[in-house]
């Protein structure tokens, strides 16, 4: 009989896994199998493999380096629970399937493992259910390898019998095997089925090229697919509508008789008792003949509900929602989109969606505007979204803003009325005054791009490069849509960084610099280097402290300070400006604490402080001897007077040195003189010996901890690639008595004077502010570089923003969002932005126009929460009721004007003030 194996202690799991893993992913190809697990799980069996002293070494590696412990007393996760992934789907026709939910976020909710280590959890744990998924190439070039979460789930209508059904098939399935699933879910015999792409209940295309991929015929999810069966009868009634041209225009609509009603896009009802046979062919009209019923649906809200109908949430669609409101509540659009738009589809333009969007968009509106206010499913729209814009689709949340820049250009380039666009070349200014300058451009601009868009939202501003060469001035005026605010108060930024030696000269010291808001890290070494009065073979090396560990190296000069928060720790380290065969040795700190959950409050090594960083040779082998010397250096600074002379701290000739600060300097000299020459014929390894052993770890090549306080002197093996080499020191509550550790356990945020939010309500952010920042004259960055056609080289220029020409309706994006480093960031500041009287007058640089620009404010969007796990909302004025309204999907409450402002206003929405309104407002004022 064969033994069971024996059970793998938590160590063991945890190499076990990563090898796997690293095999598996290394090895991953396209049609390779994955699965989803539980997030709460793994992260269960995380903290049971991790339950050790040591903390994470910030090597790359995905698990923790720690000593061997007992593992006796772990106890491990119970089986494998996938069942909150999932749900049932019950149908009176088929029998109960699962689903996955719509919703999960990967990292959040569920990890995805291949199949050999899910394999391996199985065999440990057991448990599941398995939830396997497919990798499939994706990305524009087709070689990025992603997992298919969410295969498509398509509604299948059998035409003419009615039927339904629905399936879930991968996107880089063929259209061939689509369509032999649907005879197999039908019964059907596949010489008579043909297969048409039914989006929005269209005919759109017939699918007919079997071996084209489902992503190829932009197919998306939940889009309807017609299963259409061809008899002898019906088949001589289609040939002759192809005939006749009609049947492939895509205006056609077929009715299906088991459904109460459909809309199509544009906005035509299906009636409900439609016939089974050929006579359902007299239903079938235009979209443009139809849809002039619409015509008589009224604009006033006053003593009605129109206007006041949300959106429900489909899953993570407030972002769509948000805007979406504020977009049908603008005035000009609900006023063109219930009227005969359709004439000014642009079908042709190769740059729009051949008017499907504006027609989307459009029947929505309407829908918004009917009576009554019962919330609508803008599940139409958002297929549509999805097919031309990919990036929204799924139900992951989108930025709001991205959003609505797309449906401004998408809805213009559908509703362009310049059907073939000229090509027209610019003229030089050769002197010509500015005024002349901007009608020619804005000319050709309207010459090639005229739309209700262009006529609402689009404005023109002035911008003038200067080269700082040759100081060739080059002045263009080009159009724009909205404009995005930053959030600034001044131009500059204090950051406080805690500098720290490497050669034991001084004891770590907090410097707080002022820098450009906009700088780069450059401008922050830069500063630090006055402050702290670096000498000329020393360099700066900076890095963000999380957790007591280093979280990464800032080395890259050109990282934008607006990536570093606010409330991030920063470490500067001083180090010899050697070039090549030096490593960093990073040396973490941990001192014994009480385990809260611990059997009878046993004491583990927790990391603690901030870490060390000094610069090591690597010509020759590494001694345990050298580590420790270098540590003793190190820690110099902070060793106490008293201990200054002690001969088991210190070397014996520094003890015999006259004063405590002489002996101080001493020491210094001596051990730097120990840290550079190393092992290079100065002894250093000899007087190393001279100096207390200190309760040393290091981590050699293979992860394994050494003790270095235990031992003769001896060789040291280290990882070859990684740049850094890690020790632990473990202070015990004897040792600490010898130093002044509080340089190490104090380290400040970046801003030390308190969160924005405190200065926000003394000194509020004005909306003037944030536009003058945006005027600003500001050099244009590095990798912005312009042409210069005086020197033919790349400057970086100086430029400057001029408002020219403002539009009726002008949108305004506050910029609260950054991206950088794959790290994301939202400021919470509060922004004064008038509500009435939004004067811009004086910044606007044509003075020839003598009107007052002078605008109100009707809706916006707020986000609420952080990145990527926040709301959105939008409060919007009913001008017909003169009252604010909160639209919180489909939620609508009516809220006082004083309760418009706040922190989390994210786009604002003004409208142009009438000329008889703005003598008004002159007089009163």
């Amino acid at each position: 009989m064969t033994e069971a194996s024996p059970k793998l202690t938590p160590e063991e799991e945890k190499l076990t896994i990563r090898d796997i893993t690293v095999s598996a992913e290394a090895q991953t190809k396209e049609g390779d199998t994955f699965y989803l697990l539980n997030q709460r799980w793994w992260q269960e069996w995380l903290e049971y493999v991790n339950q050790s002293p040591a903390t994470n070494t910030n090597n790359g590696s995905s698990f923790d380096h720690h000593d061997s412990v007992d593992s006796s007393s772990l106890k491990g996760p119970s089986s494998i629970d996938n069942s909150d992934l999932l749900y049932e789907v019950t149908s009176d026709k088929s029998t109960p399937r699962t689903e996955l939910h719509e919703t999960l976020v990967e990292g959040t909710d569920f990890i995805l493992l291949p199949q050999e280590v899910w394999n391996q959890f199985c065999a440990w744990y057991g448990g599941g259910p398995p939830v396997a998924r497919k990798v499939i190439n994706s990305g524009v070039s087709k070689t990025e390898l992603s997992v298919e979460v969410y295969p498509l789930r398509l509604q299948l209508h059998l035409m003419p019998k009615g039927d339904r059904a629905t399936t879930r098939i991968s996107k880089k399935e063929t259209i061939g095997e689509l369509h032999k699933r649907a005879c197999e879910i039908f019964d059907l015999n596949p010489d008579q089925v043909y297969i048409w792409d039914y989006f929005s209940h269209r005919k759109h295309a017939l699918m007919n090229d079997m071996e084209k991929t489902l992503d190829d015929a932009n197919i998306q999810m939940d889009q309807d697919i017609l299963v259409e069966v061809i008899d002898n009868n019906v088949g001589s009634i289609t040939s002759s509508l192809r005939e006749n041209g009609t049947a492939d225009n895509g205006t056609l609509a077929f009715v299906e008789p088991s459904q109460s009603g459909f809309s199509i896009a544009g906005g035509l009802s299906a009636s409900k008792g439609s016939s089974r046979n050929g006579g359902s062919l007299q239903n079938l009209g235009s979209v443009r003949e139809t849809d002039k019923t619409y015509g008589s649906i009224g604009v006033s809200t006053r003593g009605s509900s129109c206007g006041l109908t949300g959106l429900l949430n489909l899953g993570n669609t407030c972002f769509m929602n948000s805007a979406i409101q504020c977009l049908v509540h603008t005035p000009e659009f609900a006023r063109y989109f219930r009227e005969d738009y359709y004439q000014e589809i642009n079908r042709q333009n190769p740059l729009g969606m051949v008017g499907e969007l504006a027609l989307a968009f459009g029947e929505l509106l309407r829908k918004l505007w009917a009576p009554g206010r019962t919330p609508v499913a803008p599940r139409p729209f958002k297929a549509k979204l999805a097919r031309f814009a990919p990036q929204f689709s799924g139900y992951n949340q989108h930025d709001s803003q991205e959003l609505l820049a797309f449906l401004l250009d998408g809805l213009h380039e559908d509703l362009n009325r310049v059907k073939h666009k000229p090509y027209i070349k610019s003229k030089d200014a050769d002197g010509r005054p500015d005024e002349e300058i901007a009608d020619e451009y804005w000319a050709n601009h309207i010459a090639r791009n005229d739309s209700i868009i262009v006529d609402v939202c689009q404005g023109q501003y002035k911008s003038t490069l200067v080269c700082p060469v040759c100081n060739k001035i080059s002045v263009t005026f080009d159009p724009f849509m909205y404009l995005s605010l930053p959030l600034q108060f001044t131009s500059n930024r204090s950051m406080t960084v805690t500098v720290f030696t490497c050669d034991g000269s001084a004891p770590p010291a907090a410097y707080t610099v002022a820098v450009p808001k906009q700088g780069r890290c450059r401008d922050l070494i830069q500063a630090l280097a006055i402050a702290c009065s670096l000498k000329h073979n020393e360099k700066l090396l900076l890095a963000e402290i999380r957790g007591h560990n280093i979280y990464q190296y800032l080395e890259d000069p050109l990282i934008s300070l607006a990536s570093i928060r606010d409330d991030d720790h920063l470490a500067a380290y001083k180090i010899p400006k050697l070039v090549k065969n030096t490593k960093f040795l990073q040396l973490i700190h941990r001192r014994e604490e009480r385990e809260t959950g611990g059997a009878q409050g046993a004491m583990s090594w927790k990391p603690y402080g901030t870490p060390l960083v000094s610069s090591i040779l690597c010509e020759d082998v590494i001694t345990s001897d050298d580590i420790q010397s270098i540590v003793h250096t190190l820690l110099l600074p902070m060793l106490r007077a008293e201990n200054v002379g002690h001969p088991s701290l210190t070397s014996s000739r520094t003890s015999a040195a006259a004063s405590d600060s002489s002996r101080a300097a001493g020491l210094t000299e001596e051990c730097t003189e120990t840290y550079v020459s190393g092992r290079h014929g100065n002894g250093g390894s000899s007087r190393a010996r001279n100096l207390q052993k200190l309760p040393l770890v290091f981590v050699d090549e293979n992860n394994v901890c050494i003790d270095l306080s235990v031992g003769e002197d001896k060789a040291l093996k280290y990882s070859s690639s990684s740049p850094s080499i890690l020790v632990f020191i473990d202070w015990s509550k004897k040792l600490l008595k010898n130093y002044d550790t509080h340089y190490l356990e104090n380290l400040p945020e970046v801003s030390r004077y308190g969160p924005t939010a405190k200065k926000a309500r003394t000194e509020p952010l004005s909306l003037y502010t944030c536009l003058e920042s945006f005027l600003r004259e500001e050099p244009l960055v590095p990798e912005d570089m312009w042409y210069c056609p005086r020197c033919k080289e790349r400057r970086q220029a100086s430029k400057k923003l001029d408002l020219w020409r403002l539009p009726e309706v002008l949108v305004i994006h506050l910029k609260r969002f950054s991206y950088s480093r794959s790290m994301k960031h939202k400021l919470e500041t509060f922004v004064n932005f008038p509500i009435h009287d939004f004067d811009l007058t004086n910044y606007v640089a044509n003075k020839n126009n003598s009107q007052r620009q002078l605008y109100e404010l009707y809706a916006l969007t707020n986000h609420y929460g952080g990145m990527g796990s926040g709301h959105y909302t939008a409060h919007i004025k009913l001008l017909d009721e003169n009252r604010w309204y909160n639209f919180d999907d489909s939620h609508i409450s009516p809220i006082n004007e004083e309760d418009v402002k706040s922190a989390a206003a994210y786009v604002l929405f003004y409208r142009r003030v009438k000329a008889d309104k703005a003598i008004l407002s002159i007089g009163a004022s």
